[in-house]
């Protein structure tokens, strides 16, 4: 069965680091994904295009714009960008309505964003948190309502930089050793930060061990982590 998955993050290069591998294994399947990037991270995860001379806000995000949308098609992905301004993100009512609409348009089958806490980056606390209640208004907690609804999706945090420090315990390995190089080729187009790229392609061998450990799979080389929020319905164990 083909999957729709929605990434929503709070910068443009987020899902390149944390979920590149599950979007590029969920379109290789034949499903569908879409990124939402709250914002560019023009203010605060651009550093190396700041170096530049005469550097603009509005340059910023037409660099980080493109280069967010060539890493999306690099894992077969649409990218659409909310705007909203970074360091720090602010998201009310109207923010919080264009989230919602964003899930109900697309219907996923699961949703990954931030976990809600994360001492070191405000902006992504704030995100997991809000697209969490837009989800909630989205599907109408699953009951009639007066407005539009979607079913349901399943809810992944993916793993933060800093994941002890963000309460987040994986209880999911994805193997994407056999749609590695394609995440890698993403996480080559940021590069405004690419300074990252080391840093999670060895997040990716470490839980590819982990992967390993758990399923006594030894084929799986790289793996990204997460968290589901919303429990599982099944018909048997």
């Amino acid at each position: 069965m083909s999957v729709r998955l929605l990434v929503v993050g709070a910068h443009s290069g987020d899902f390149v680091w944390r979920a590149g591998g599950a979007i590029a294994a969920t379109t290789a399947g034949g499903g569908a994904a879409r990124v939402v990037a709250l914002s560019y991270g023009e203010r605060g995860e651009s550093g190396e295009l700041w170096r530049e001379p005469n550097q603009t806000v509005e340059r910023v995000k037409a660099v980080r714009h493109e280069e967010a949308e060539r890493a999306a098609a690099m894992v077969g992905a649409e990218f659409r960008a909310l705007d909203l301004g970074d360091y720090p993100l602010e998201l009310g009512r109207a923010e919080l309505e264009r989230i919602a609409d964003e899930i109900r348009d697309f219907a996923p089958d699961a949703l990954l964003t931030h976990t809600e806490l994360d001492p070191f980056n405000p902006d992504h606390a704030l995100a997991g948190a809000a697209v969490a209640r837009a989800r909630s208004l989205a599907a109408g907690a699953g009951v009639p309502s007066a407005f539009a609804t979607v079913s349901p999706p399943r809810l992944y945090r993916f793993e933060p930089h800093q994941s002890e420090l963000c309460g987040f315990t994986p209880t999911t390995f994805l193997d994407i050793t056999p749609v590695w190089e394609r995440k890698l080729a993403a996480m080559n187009e940021l590069k405004a930060q690419q300074y990252l790229v080391g840093y999670y392609a060895n997040v990716a061998e470490q839980r590819g061990n982990h992967a390993r450990r758990v399923s006594g799979r030894q084929e799986i080389r790289y793996a990204e982590a997460f968290e589901r929020v919303v429990p599982q319905v099944v018909s048997e164990l």
